[in-house]
């Protein structure tokens, strides 16, 4: 009789799997597989025809191809580590039981990550504009001798994307490393502070090694989120200047929808990213995972 009643719960609990995995099926695999044969067509979307990998030789001579990868990569490797790191330690002065307004300054520092795309890019535009407030507060404390060009500057406009996304996904990976940092038995703060171990060496031999599944989950993600760029560097910058802030998704989007119409070399571009990924991802697992 339980073994029946196990076979009929089992068989009910598959049949609130068929419809996701029907609609997971149809909206994600399917576009994936005609993406796949797409990015090895060529030809305007109405004549398109099998190329074999003409696309993917493309990208070896494409110089804004090869500008958009280095632009990714750039922001990658300079941003990730910067908004972890930040995050870590803003998590670390939040968690201080002495700290008060603890609620607010937590609040504070995750609303960025929720608030308006359009609304937060046109901020950043104005005030880092020629004539905006932070070079007029760079000039009068005499930082500068002239306003930067945040907005038509090659290295600032880079500049300015980096600090862009990292106010406004700091917070959200903050999150994370507070609740992780809350898990953490207070025992040990306790007998690492008998021990004669300060505030900074706690952090170091202590919380960052116990957030470690944390810190790799947070990596993972903010690096396919960066891979995957383009809201920033559409709103705040359109590319420019002269392509200096384009990024792979902006590529694909430029080829999908600004220029002729090119959705073979479109779909292969985006299966770079995809690879990228998914080696990256590979990587930052072997690299911070358990070590058995």
């Amino acid at each position: 009789m339980n073994a029946l009643r196990k076979k009929d719960l089992f068989r009910n609990g598959n049949t609130f799997l068929v419809i996701p995995i029907i609609l997971i099926t149809i909206l994600v695999f399917v576009p994936m597989i005609f993406a796949l044969v797409t990015a090895f067509q060529t030809g305007l979307p109405l004549a398109m025809k099998i190329d074999g990998l003409a696309n993917f030789k493309r990208m070896l001579s494409d110089q804004l191809f090869l500008k958009a990868f280095a632009n990714t990569f750039i922001f990658l490797l300079i941003q990730v580590p910067v908004m972890l790191f930040l995050a870590i330690i803003i998590s670390n002065f939040l968690n201080d039981n002495k700290l008060k307004f603890k609620g607010l300054f937590r609040t504070a520092i995750f609303l960025p990550c929720i608030t308006s795309m359009v609304s937060y890019s046109l901020i950043m535009k104005t005030l880092f504009a020629q004539t905006g407030l932070v070079n007029n507060l760079l000039l009068k404390l005499h930082l500068i001798s002239m306003p930067i060009g945040w907005l038509t500057d090659s290295f600032w406009a880079k500049v300015l994307i980096i600090l862009a996304i990292t106010w406004r996904w700091t917070g959200y990976n903050m999150i994370f490393f507070l609740s992780g940092m809350q898990n953490i038995n207070p025992e040990i703060y306790e007998a690492a502070s008998i021990d004669g171990a300060t505030k900074w060496q706690q952090l170091i031999r202590v919380t960052i090694p116990n957030l470690r599944p944390i810190i790799l989950f947070t990596s993972i993600t903010s690096t396919i989120g960066t891979l995957q760029l383009f809201d920033e560097v559409k709103n705040i910058t359109n590319g420019g200047p002269a392509n200096a802030t384009s990024t792979l998704s902006y590529y694909i989007y430029n080829l999908s929808f600004r220029y002729t119409p090119d959705f073979g070399y479109a779909a292969a571009v985006s299966f770079v990213i995809v690879f990228f990924t998914v080696i990256l991802s590979v990587i930052q697992t072997k690299v911070g995972g358990d070590r058995k």
